[in-house]
């Protein structure tokens, strides 16, 4: 499917990086767990960006195979069964039955 990057950093990138340390510099065993922690963050939101791609596609698919069954010819009522036909039919047969008396 081809991801495309949306961060600009890798899980590569913010392992490999390295702090350079100053008179007053950052404890480093706080910088890497926390490094960790944002680590394990992008992993997450990748497996999930991946996911809901996968899911984008699953739902065009069906999107695609509904649209495509309502395009299909739907069956037309058979010739003779409107209303019109229906009551034209049982008009001629009141006729038939009860004669041109019915309508005197």
């Amino acid at each position: 499917m081809g991801t495309k990057r949306i961060s600009r950093l890798t899980q590569k990138d913010i392992l490999e990086k390295d702090f350079k340390t100053g008179l007053r510099g950052y404890s480093q065993e706080e910088v890497d767990q926390f490094l960790d922690q944002i680590i394990k963050d992008y992993d997450a939101f990748e497996n999930r960006i991946d996911w809901l791609e996968k899911e984008v596609e699953r739902l065009k698919k069906e999107a695609a195979a509904l649209s495509e069954h309502t395009k299909r010819p739907q069956p037309q009522p058979q010739a003779g069964n409107t209303n019109y036909d229906i009551l034209r039919r049982l008009s001629n047969l009141e006729k038939h039955v009860f004669g041109s008396k019915l309508y005197e």
